[in-house]
């Protein structure tokens, strides 16, 4: 058990039986779910609200959690998905000109539970240690915990192997989108003179990924996680666009991959995914997916490229990667971690079918990446 503050007002509590107390914040009651951790120095509400982060629990290693208050601008969809959020510190009062409401009302009007004052460097370093654990966090601002029953809803968290999470978050029927990259002063622009038809396939995609599309001069239709080759075909796209999205890929698997199996053996349409897309295509190609021990969370991975050796600095967040050796003949590893040699591209040796790992569009800083989406377009142009 960690040490107790003061009239604790929350609890975190792991299925090993370990105890965080700490103080609450945003909603008050319960949630069970994994825990995670995320290096990113910025950007906790669009890690939030990313839908990725479905089924999980995000700690935050940097402490200034907070300080920049929300707007929603920075949304990445509709709602937080994330369950809940772990901080080293209690969020102070917002000074950003942006901010709208402060981090702590964001997350009470939208349902999410958090706690602070949590030793997060013993945190993060028992997930490094023992993988992703199940958790049960509870926020009562009396304080009444029943321990064994958080215990007990951590141990019967059912996990995210085997877990389809895409038809939760994915859009409930098609939609077109035109807005770019936010740029200054006048916020996000429109695309009004687009060159390419693409369909997004929506996992749970994040909406600045459709704006890199749009700004790479895409004029694109979203179409839900469920959507079969002949939903795509009828929109007689220039391209596919396979989108990020939480769970485990084997099981979205089910009926993505029959789709996205037609797309390139009845089409030649250029194919470009990210994240979950990234495995969707991997696993039509007829490689496999794993889960790995505590996954790749934060704004500052080095990934390299092979064909040109150079590294970007990217965004990242997985649990679930590709297996590089169980990529088939005729389909090209291009990208990898140099934190752990995992898997973070691929591409079809003769046909313009690629995807990355990483977030291209989530530039933490540097936006190293960004080349994908013009890649993208200049394969339709080619096509």
């Amino acid at each position: 058990m960690s040490a107790s503050p003061a009239h604790p007002t929350a609890c975190l509590t792991l299925a090993d039986g370990t105890l965080f107390y700490g103080h609450g914040f945003g909603a008050t009651g319960q949630t069970t779910a994994e825990l995670c951790f995320n290096t990113a120095m910025t950007g906790y509400q669009e890690i939030m609200t990313d839908p990725s982060y479905a089924g999980q629990i995000v700690t935050f290693t940097f402490p200034h959690i907070g300080n920049t208050g929300t707007t929603p601008e920075d949304d990445e969809t509709g709602d937080p998905v994330a369950a809940g959020m772990v901080v080293k510190w209690m969020p102070t009062q917002s000074s950003n000109w942006r901010a709208v409401s402060e981090l702590s009302d964001w997350l009470s009007a939208r349902g999410r539970i958090a706690i602070g004052g949590i030793d997060t460097r013993r945190l993060t370093r028992a997930i490094r240690q023992q993988g992703a654990p199940h958790v049960a966090l509870a926020h009562d601002p009396e304080g009444n915990f029943d321990v064994e029953a958080l215990v007990a809803a951590a141990r019967g968290f059912s996990g995210l192997e085997g877990l389809d999470l895409a038809k939760d978050v994915t859009c409930a029927q098609s939609y077109r989108w035109d807005e770019m990259r936010w740029a200054w002063p006048d916020g996000y622009p429109k695309q009004d003179a687009p060159k390419h038809k693409v369909v997004a396939v929506d996992y749970g995609a994040k909406r600045n990924i459709l704006r890199c599309l749009a700004s790479a001069g895409c004029d694109v239709t979203v179409l839900p996680a469920s959507a079969t080759y002949e939903d795509v075909m009828a929109h007689n796209p220039d391209g596919v666009f396979l989108s990020n999205g939480p769970g485990d890929p084997a099981a979205t698997g089910e009926y993505a991959v029959p789709m996205i199996r037609d797309i390139l053996n009845k089409s030649d349409l250029p194919v470009f995914g990210i994240c979950l897309g990234h495995q969707m295509l991997a696993l039509a190609l007829g490689a496999k997916t794993i889960k790995m021990n505590h996954g790749h969370h934060g704004a500052n991975h080095p990934v390299k490229e092979h064909e040109t050796g150079k590294v970007e600095i990217t965004s990242m967040n997985h649990g679930f990667a590709v297996d590089s050796q169980s990529l088939p003949d005729g389909v090209v590893e291009t990208h990898v971690s140099l934190f752990d040699g995992s898997n973070c591209g691929i591409r079809m040796a003769d046909r313009p079918v690629f995807s990355v790992q990483h977030h291209p569009e989530a530039s933490p800083g540097p936006q190293d990446s960004f080349y994908l989406f013009e890649r993208f377009a200049a394969s339709m142009d080619a096509a």
